[in-house]
């Protein structure tokens, strides 16, 4: 059976659990913005590894002021917190619960309460606990528990003598020290919160969300590509909050003030100002292309027909919405998450209902009949169950979305690239 050693803060969830606790326990303190730093600084020297993790523990549990109060409070802020990667995932650990493996240096005051609704088991936590004195305020920690300690994860796993593959996920210095030991096969820096260059430089791989972990290792996954693998090509005056939606989903984001053929080729998504767009002939080799957002209007007719011939959907903004920095970045990721085509300018109008439990395949291709018929035969033949099906029109293309059962034989993708008339097809998750 294969391991799967998670770190919990900046990796689990987005933030360091100590420093959010220090900002709940210290929220009236009159020195608290210097503390705050101290405490951030003590987590950073020893996540970089210039710091023994015993002392930088040790230093920012004496600066807390916390009680149980504001443990409950952190539980619920934390709650909120976890990475997104994570959270969209949820079937990967109810499916390996058995192997999934949460080792931190926090407490599992906080990281019980927060793990245990992803389906880990409460005998798979490893970390530290406080102490509290009777009117339930913290005043140390179990300093006989190995993972307090410098090397904490290395003699905790000395100890357990797991049987099989191990493969370690996290953010810091102690995660890095598992690869070191020889005790793990590989290990991967988790860089979607934060990428610390001295931890990520020593990795097998850096893994800018879990989906990159899962997808790397052909695991199951909620989505069928990481985003950080799509290119995001940006060209033009473009509104730093509409990228930041972007940046938010994991796109990998490229700017250019033009639009260069090399660049354009690489691209799955493409955001431009109304002066930037690409020519019709442009499109013609944008093999990887699938959306373009405009803001502003499309360019003409040529370039929305010719995009649609090539199963590239175009979302743009005719009327300068003052709030278009919000309105083309949600059509983008609505389509590239859901399949969904409400408003675009030059694809037929589809919006399906997300579908738990499914895969969703998207099929775009010319609008001549019986493709439809093709695309069901496939499933019949490999007795996929159809658990819904969408079927809109243009004068150019017929687009389907299918939503079916999970487990099915790879073979069946390629069959259904494969139908005569087929423009683009997608699994989306």
């Amino acid at each position: 059976m294969d391991y799967f050693i998670i770190d919990f803060d900046s990796t689990f969830t987005q933030v360091e659990a100590l420093d959010e606790l220090a900002r709940i326990s210290l929220k009236s303190h009159p020195d608290r913005e210097s503390i705050y730093e101290q405490i951030e600084g003590l987590t950073n020297l020893a996540m970089e590894g210039k710091l023994s993790f015993s002392e930088s523990l040790q230093r920012r549990v004496q600066l807390l002021q916390a009680n149980r109060d504001h443990l409950k409070l952190l539980v619920s802020h934390l709650k909120k917190k976890v990475s997104r990667s994570f959270s969209r995932n949820t079937v990967f650990f109810k499916n390996h619960s058995d192997g999934v493996l949460i080792v931190s240096g926090g407490f599992k005051e906080f990281i019980t309460p927060v793990v245990t609704e992803y389906h880990i088991k409460k005998e798979n936590i490893y970390a530290n606990t406080f102490v509290f004195d009777e009117e339930g305020n913290i005043i140390g920690y179990d300093r006989e528990n190995p993972l307090s300690k410098e090397g904490g994860k290395v003699i905790l796993l000395k100890q357990l003598n797991l049987p099989g593959d191990i493969y370690g996920i996290g953010d810091g210095y102690s995660d890095f020290q598992l690869k070191e030991s020889g005790l793990i096969k590989k290990f991967f820096a988790f860089t979607e919160n934060i990428e610390r260059k001295s931890v990520a430089e020593k990795a097998d791989h850096i893994t800018p969300s879990f989906d990159e972990f899962l997808y790397i290792n052909k695991l199951p996954r909620a989505i069928s590509y990481p985003k950080n693998r799509i290119k995001c090509l940006v060209v033009g005056n473009v509104d730093e909050e509409a990228l930041a939606q972007l940046k938010k989903e994991g796109y990998n984001i490229r700017h250019k003030d033009t639009i260069e053929d090399d660049y354009l080729h690489e691209a799955g998504v493409l955001l431009c100002s109304e002066d930037t767009q690409p020519t019709p002939e442009q499109l013609q080799n944008a093999g990887r292309l699938k959306v373009i957002g405009i803001f502003g209007k499309v360019q003409s007719r040529k370039l929305a027909e010719v995009a649609c011939d090539n199963g590239i959907i175009i979302f743009d903004d005719p009327k300068h919405n003052p709030r278009n920095d919000d309105f083309i970045p949600k059509r983008v990721i609505a389509f590239m998450n859901e399949g969904k085509t409400h408003t675009s300018c030059n694809f037929p109008d589809l919006q399906p209902p997300r579908v738990n439990n499914a895969h969703r395949l998207i099929h775009i291709h010319k609008n001549v009949p019986g493709i439809l018929a093709k695309i069901n035969d496939v499933f019949a033949r490999h007795n996929i169950n159809i658990v819904g099906e969408f079927l809109v029109t243009n004068a150019q293309i017929g687009y389907v979305i299918t939503d079916v059962n999970t487990g099915y034989d790879p073979q069946v993708l390629n069959e259904l690239k494969a139908i005569e008339q087929t423009i683009k097809f997608r699994l989306l998750y």
